[in-house]
């Protein structure tokens, strides 16, 4: 019996898009995740500053 090809399976699968909802919490996760990297570079150069 012979094994079956990934990307054949793959092309059988059909398109559904994403939800609402789903595309929300991308939205959201992606947004905090950019203002926390803000929040820790400020918070790292405020109280860790380089010697310079």
């Amino acid at each position: 019996m012979e094994q079956p090809k990934i990307g054949e399976e793959m092309d059988k699968i059909p398109y559904e898009p994403l939800l609402p909802i789903e595309m929300k919490l991308i939205r959201w996760s992606l947004g905090l995740g950019v203002g926390l990297l803000i929040v820790l570079v400020f918070i790292s150069y405020t109280f860790f500053p380089a010697g310079g």
